[in-house]
């Protein structure tokens, strides 16, 4: 599919007729409520040119607001050599400010490991977070996602030197406005407990979680030891300023169910959480169907929560 065709087809509705203004507000798309819904770039990474698609980063914003948001997540391995391109990042603001699209946040990867045992690739790695947070002021964003990747080591050693490269990004996304969230990303970082006892030992209003529904479990042992993801979003909602939304989850048996975006939703906004959830499925039929479900919800449990 080459990119005109993609770009059609995204803004195809699932019956096929093309949605236009009245054909989103019919289906929700710009109702309000007590959350926000956005779309995570990743959710379409396949279409992007730098993984073999057509797409360029400046149309996701049209993709997006075709499919019924109105508000998206970059990730920056689709604008990687441009952070510091002031004329580029001008183009991505006046392109999703002409689709109407706000920006939520970036989310980093390729930049290291911020915990790395190596005090030098640690430096380098926080480093390389810092034109992050600057292309996200300019890009309006309120955050950029890290990843808490450490090295080899105990749980102590991996929570110390991770806390450590962590705190110095917090401390200068606070210089700029921007909040610094870690997501459960792999490693020790999937492990509620260990993003809570990060959470506890930087205490600043900048750092905070991005719970992604999909993927808890317990330390880094094999085999995996799951968590309840609900009960490990209810753990992390206190220092949560935005959610991933992802299709399945795993049970503390380790079984893998659909999500239950009610339940969800309602642990979230028991918490007092009114932000952004993001999507991120696969492909467009997935992105439409999430959105959809995401805003009966919301419209749902509109009236217990203001």
């Amino acid at each position: 599919m080459n990119r005109r065709e993609f770009v059609k087809t995204a803004g195809l509705a699932v019956g096929g007729a093309v949605l236009g203004s009245a054909g989103l507000r019919a289906q929700g798309g710009n109702a309000r409520g007590p959350y926000k819904i956005s779309l995570a770039q990743w959710s379409i990474n396949g279409a992007f040119t730098q993984r073999g698609g057509t797409l360029d980063n400046l149309e996701f914003a049209k993709v997006a607001r075709e499919n019924g948001y109105e508000a998206i997540e970059y990730v920056n391995q689709f604008f990687m050599d441009k952070a510091k391109d002031a004329a580029y990042l001008a183009e991505m603001n006046r392109v999703s400010n002409g689709e109407g699209i706000t920006h939520v946040l970036i989310m980093i990867d390729g930049e290291g490991r911020i915990g790395d045992p190596d005090a030098a690739k640690r430096n380098q790695a926080v480093e390389g977070h810092f034109k992050w947070v600057d292309a996200a002021k300019t890009l309006n964003c309120h955050a950029i996602r890290v990843n808490a990747h450490g090295g080899p080591g105990s749980w102590e050693d991996q929570l110390a030197l991770t806390t450590e490269g962590y705190q110095r990004i917090v401390e200068y996304g606070a210089q700029q406005g921007i909040n610094i969230i870690i997501e459960n990303h792999g490693g020790l970082s999937s492990d509620p407990t260990f993003l809570l006892q990060m959470m506890q030992r930087v205490n600043n209003p900048r750092a905070g979680v991005l719970p992604d529904f999909g993927n808890f479990r317990k330390g880094e042992g094999e085999p995996a030891e799951y968590v309840d993801g609900y009960e490990a979003v209810r753990m992390l909602m206190p220092h949560a300023k935005g959610l991933s939304a992802k299709r399945n989850m795993r049970l503390a048996d380790g079984e893998q169910v659909p999500v239950d975006f009610e339940r969800m939703m309602r642990i979230a906004l028991d918490a007092g959480f009114r932000g952004y959830v993001g999507v991120e499925y696969g492909g467009l039929e997935g992105i439409r169907a999430a959105r959809e479900e995401l805003d009966a919800v919301r419209q749902k449990v509109a009236p217990q929560y203001t």
